[in-house]
């Protein structure tokens, strides 16, 4: 059988590949998986950005399998580390993550989408939240998605199952860019690299605060930032790489960053 995900790594950069013909749907051996994958790539030292896709240029993903759910797959059964797809609830994830959206894009394929921190789309790519008309919910987008769009396009979208097309999705901005047709996945290698020569602490810092900051008033995030309360964030504070920034600036060159 064909293996349901395909990984390359290169130069401290992962690549994902959903690869279930026809829609790229996720069942739960798959979301196990891709949890795994992503645990992985979480704890390697020597893995600093990860590119998530579809493989194919239809589907990116078609998200939960409802034939698999039909022939028995529970709905609320045990998709693995990190939640569905891997993705949603790992913990502690303090890399970055780039989702190429290489077609369409809908359900809990939207909701995987959600959870990378940047979204780059090929011009035919379309987004939906289908799950209404199926009379279930489309749990993480629901938390999600009205964090990150105007709410009123969020509960159009979750109550109504409308689709967007890809200058719509980045119109009201979570789409990042839209690639023009042939080149998304350099694109995407492109920007993980540019990311990859970055700070990775810096990287870890960054993705902490902004998770831990989304339920917290501003001052006391800004308190814990401080008091170094947050682990990322302490690291850094005491690391070589804070101290080769500085000099590097210093001396007109290029930051030689260790991660350290």
């Amino acid at each position: 059988m064909q293996d349901p995900i395909r990984t390359r790594c290169d130069d401290g950069i992962l690549e994902v590949v959903v690869d279930r013909p026809k829609a790229n749907a996720i069942d739960l051996e798959t979301s196990r998986k891709m949890g795994l994958i992503f645990r992985d790539f979480r704890d390697n030292p020597d893995l600093r950005v990860a590119i998530v896709t579809g493989a194919g240029e239809k589907f990116f993903s078609a998200g939960w399998d409802l034939k698999a759910a039909a022939a028995g797959d529970a709905v609320d059964g045990d998709y693995g580390v990190g939640g569905f797809g891997g993705l949603q609830e790992l913990r502690d994830l303090n890399k970055p993550v780039i989702c190429a959206v290489n077609g369409i894009c809908c359900g809990g394929g939207l909701e995987i989408a959600l959870s990378a921190d940047l979204i780059i789309a090929a011009p035919h790519a379309t987004f939906a939240l289908p799950e209404i008309r199926s009379g279930t919910v489309a749990d993480a987008a629901s938390i999600k998605l009205p964090k990150r769009i105007p709410y009123h396009i969020a509960m159009d979208m979750l109550l109504t199952g409308r689709w967007l097309d890809v200058e719509e999705a980045h119109r009201w901005g979570f789409v990042n860019e839209i690639v023009v047709a042939g080149r998304l996945m350099d694109r995407a290698w492109e920007l993980a690299r540019l990311l990859a020569s970055g700070p990775p602490l810096v990287y870890a810092a960054i993705k902490e605060i902004v998770r831990e900051a989304e339920g917290a008033t501003f001052q006391t995030a800004m308190n814990k930032i401080t008091k170094r309360q947050f682990a990322t964030v302490d690291i850094l504070y005491s690391s070589e790489d804070q101290l080769e920034g500085a000099r590097a600036f210093a001396e007109k060159r290029a930051p030689i960053w260790k991660g350290k």
